[in-house]
C-alpha cells in the first residue's frame, strides 16, 4: 500500500470527525477515532477464528487457571496473535442487531477481550466512557457503521503500514488541538536513518543463525520506532530474533502500541506504561540496540524530585551520576537513561537518539549539560552525529540531530568522532503538499549516501570534506580558566561621591546625627583627587580621629564604595599581604582547548594585550582538581562553516523600495 493510500484510509477514518463535530471538542476526535481505529483492526484480525475461538472456550475444563486458558485460546487465534475475544459479536454481526442495542452489545464485545486488550480499553482509552456518550449523543450507530466500511485486515493493510496510518491521524489531531505531534512519533524516513546507521557496522553479527537482539524504545509513543528496527533486522535476516521492549507516559499512544505488539506476536508485558524517568519499567533489562526521539524542550520540573534524588544517593550506580540538565529541558536525561541500559558483553549495545540543538552546546564549563558530555566522550562512547535537515518534523522546523553511541567501538574509530553534516540540498528535497511543519524529507538514495559516509569511516581527506570530518574527542573539551585584573580606584570626597552614601546600607543604618557627623567630616576633606588607596584610607582614618568618630568596618567599607571611582592612571589596590586585588568587573574567562596548555595559551593570547593580567589558581576543576575547569561542546557551525556573501546593494535597495510602496499604500487604505 502506497503512502497516498495511507493518506486516503486515514481521511476515510477521519471523516468520522464530521459526525463528532457540535457533541465533541475538535481536541477529543482522537478520543473517540483512534481506539475505533484499534478496535476494528482487532476486529478484522479476530473475525475468521471467531468460532475457533468460541469453541476452544466452551471445551475448557473447569477450574483452569488464567495463563492456561489464554494460552490454549490465543493457540485458538493461530499464527502469533496474543489477543482474543469470547463476546459472540463480531463487527459484522453487531452491524445486524436492533440500533437500539448497539451500546449494550458493544459494551459486552469490549469487555470480552482477553484481559491485555480489555484494560486498554477501559483504564488507557476510557472507551467505554466515549460510546457512552456517543449513544448520549444519538450518533453511535452513526459512527459505528462508519468505522465498519473500513477494512484494516493485515492481508490488506500491513503492520508497518498501520504505523503510518497511526501517523496521520494523530498528525490530523494534533494540528486541530494544537498540541505537539511530534510527541508522539517520528517521521518514517528519519527512522529508517536511524536504524540503518544502527546496524550498519554490524553486518558479521547480524548474519550468524540463532541470533537473539533485544531492542528498546523509553518513549516509545505508538511504536513507530520498534517496529521499523524489527523489520530491518529481518530483511538483513529473516532467521533473527527480536525481541521489542518500550516504555510510555501518553495513555492513547501506549495503548495502540500496545495493541501492535499485541497482534505481531511480541510479549505486550514489554511495553510499559508509566514515566521512563522517575519510573523505569525495565529497571534490570540491557539492550543490544536503543533508539528514541525524546521531547524536545520539555520541563521537568514536575518530577524534578526522585530524579535528583537518584543522582544524589547513586551516583554513577544509578542513571544520574554524571549530572541533571536545566530543569527546562530532560533531553538529556533520556540519554543517560539509555546508556545505563548498555550491555556488559562482548556485543555491547548501540544507541542511536535525536535531539535538537541543545544538547550540544547548551551549559558551560561545570554545568550539568557540559559534564554529561564530558561522561561521554571521556567513556569515548559518542561514535557519529548528524545534523539533519530542517524542517523534517511534523510539529517543529528546527535543526534536529542524531547521535550514535556504543560502548564497542572498532578499533579505527576508538578516540575519534565523526560529525557529518547531512542539511544541506544534497540530503533533502521538498514534499509537494506540506505536513503541518513538515516540508522536507530525506529520500532513499540520500539516506543510503548518509549511511556510506558514517559506514566508510569517511572524512575530509577522502572526498567527503564539506560534510563529514573526524576529530579527536578531545578536540571538543576545553578548560575554562579564570583571568583576573588588577583594581584601580581613584578616591575624593567631592559632594556628588558623599552624595553616593544614601545607597549604602550599612552608611543609612546609622543615627541621623551620625550620618551628619560623618559627612561634614568628609566635607572638611576637600577635594583632592587620591590615586592610591592606603594613602587616602590614611587621610580619612586621620580625618575622623580628629572629630573623635568611630566607624565601624562595614561603615568605613561604605564610605570608600561611595567615594571611589575605577581609574585605569590610578595605583593597583593590593590586600594585607600586598597582593594585588582583582577588579570583578575585569573579570574574564578565556576558553583554553584541552590539548594546549594553559599557560603558553596565556602567554600568547593575553598576556601581549593585558600585561597585568594574572590567571586565578584557586579557580579549579571539581573533578581533576586542576586549574581551570573542564567544559565540552560540540559547535557544527564552526566545524561546516559556510561563507554566505551579503546580498548585492542593488538588491536590497528594490526590497526596500517595494516594502515603502506596500506601507504606503496600507496607509492609504488607513486613511480612507
Amino acid at each position: 500500500m502506497q503512502r497516498e493510500e495511507i493518506r486516503n484510509l486515514s481521511g476515510f477514518a477521519w471523516s468520522v470527525a464530521e459526525i463528532l463535530r457540535g457533541d465533541f471538542k475538535q481536541s477529543e476526535y482522537g478520543k473517540v477515532i483512534l481506539p475505533f481505529v484499534v478496535l476494528r483492526r482487532l476486529d478484522c484480525i479476530l473475525e475468521t477464528s471467531k468460532a475457533q475461538v468460541l469453541n476452544a472456550a466452551k471445551a475448557l475444563p473447569d477450574g483452569v487457571d488464567e495463563a492456561t486458558r489464554d494460552m490454549i485460546l490465543f493457540g485458538a487465534v493461530g499464527g502469533n496473535v496474543k489477543v482474543y475475544n469470547l463476546s459472540r459479536f463480531t463487527f459484522a454481526t453487531l452491524k445486524g442487531q436492533d440500533p437500539g442495542q448497539l451500546h449494550q452489545n458493544l459494551v459486552d464485545y469490549i469487555t470480552n477481550f482477553s484481559s491485555n486488550v480489555r484494560d486498554i480499553f477501559l483504564d488507557k482509552f476510557l472507551f467505554t466512557d466515549q460510546i457512552k456518550r456517543l449513544k448520549d449523543g444519538g450518533i453511535l450507530w452513526n459512527v459505528f457503521q462508519r468505522m465498519t466500511e473500513i477494512d484494516l485486515h493485515p492481508n490488506r493493510v500491513t503492520n508497518i503500514e498501520m504505523g503510518y496510518l497511526f501517523e496521520e491521524l494523530i498528525r490530523r489531531f494534533s494540528e486541530i488541538s494544537n498540541e505537539t505531534a511530534g510527541e508522539h512519533f517520528t517521521p518514517r524516513e528519519v527512522i529508517r536513518l536511524i536504524v540503518d546507521l544502527l546496524i550498519a557496522n554490524d553486518d558479521t553479527k547480524l548474519t550468524k543463525r540463532g541470533i537473539i537482539r533485544q531492542v528498546y524504545d523509553p518513549a516509545c509513543g505508538t511504536g513507530g520506532m520498534l517496529a521499523l528496527t524489527e523489520e530491518a533486522l529481518q530483511d538483513f535476516n529473516p532467521s533473527i530474533r527480536v525481541e521489542l521492549f518500550g516504555q510510555e507516559i501518553n495513555a492513547e499512544s501506549f495503548g495502540i502500541c500496545k495493541s501492535d505488539m499485541l497482534v505481531t506476536g511480541h510479549d505486550p508485558e514489554q511495553i510499559a506504561f508509566g514515566n521512563t524517568l522517575t519510573q523505569d519499567a525495565h529497571k534490570d533489562k540491557r539492550f543490544h540496540y536503543m533508539l528514541s526521539n525524546p521531547p524536545y524542550g520539555v520541563d521537568w520540573k514536575k518530577y524534578q524530585d526522585p530524579i535528583k534524588e537518584e543522582a544524589d544517593t547513586l551516583g554513577f550506580s544509578g542513571r544520574f551520576g554524571a549530572g541533571t540538565p536545566r530543569i527546562s529541558d530532560g533531553q538529556l536525561l533520556f540519554l543517560q537513561h539509555m546508556i545505563s541500559k548498555m550491555r556488559d558483553d562482548e556485543d555491547g549495545s548501540r544507541i542511536g537518539i535525536v535531539m535538537n540543538g541543545s544538547p550540544l552546546f547548551t551549559g558551560g564549563a561545570g554545568s550539568g549539560e557540559s559534564e554529561i558530555r564530558r561522561w561521554m566522550f571521556e567513556n569515548d562512547w559518542v561514535e557519529a552525529i548528524v545534523a539533519l535537515p530542517t524542517d523534517l518534523f511534523y510539529n517543529t522546523g528546527i535543526q534536529t540531530y542524531i547521535w550514535l553511541l556504543t560502548n564497542r567501538k572498532p578499533a579505527n574509530r576508538q578516540g575519534k568522532v565523526q560529525l557529518i553534516d547531512a542539511s544541506g540540498e544534497r540530503f533533502w528535497k521538498s514534499m509537494r503538499k506540506s505536513l503541518g511543519s513538515k516540508r522536507r524529507e530525506i529520500p532513499e538514495e540520500a539516506r543510503a549516501d548518509i549511511v556510506r559516509i558514517y559506514e566508510g569511516f569517511l572524512n575530509g581527506g577522502n572526498g567527503e570534506g564539506d560534510v563529514a570530518k573526524i576529530f579527536d574527542v578531545d578536540d571538543f573539551g576545553y578548560r575554562e580558566i579564570r583571568i583576573e585584573r588588577p583594581l584601580r580606584l581613584n578616591f575624593q570626597a567631592s559632594h556628588e561621591r558623599i552624595a553616593r552614601l544614601a545607597k549604602e546600607k550599612a552608611f543609612t543604618r546609622l543615627p541621623d546625627d551620625e550620618q551628619e557627623e560623618i559627612e561634614v567630616v568628609l566635607l572638611g576633606m576637600g577635594d583632592k583627587l587620591f590615586t592610591n588607596r592606603k594613602a587616602f584610607e590614611k587621610a580619612l582614618t586621620k580625618a575622623l580621629k580628629a572629630e573623635r568618630i568611630k566607624t565601624a568596618a562595614p561603615v568605613k567599607k561604605a564610605v570608600l564604595a561611595a567615594l571611589s571611582e575605577r581609574d585605569e592612571e590610578a595605583d593597583i589596590c593590593t590586600d594585607k599581604d600586598g597582593n594585588p586585588e582583582p577588579d570583578t568587573d575585569l573579570r574574564d574567562y578565556e576558553f583554553v582547548p584541552l590539548k594546549e596548555d594553559w599557560r603558553e595559551y596565556v602567554a600568547r593570547e593575553v598576556t601581549p594585550f593585558a600585561p597585568d593580567t594574572w590567571v586565578d589558581e584557586s579557580y579549579r576543576d571539581a573533578r581533576d582538581h586542576e586549574i581551570g575547569r573542564i567544559g565540552y561542546e560540540i559547535n557544527f557551525n564552526r566545524y561546516f562553516y559556510r561563507y554566505a556573501p551579503p546580498r548585492p546593494l542593488e538588491k536590497i535597495d528594490v526590497e526596500l523600495k517595494a516594502l515603502e510602496t506596500e506601507i504606503a499604500e496600507l496607509l492609504r487604505e488607513i486613511a480612507a
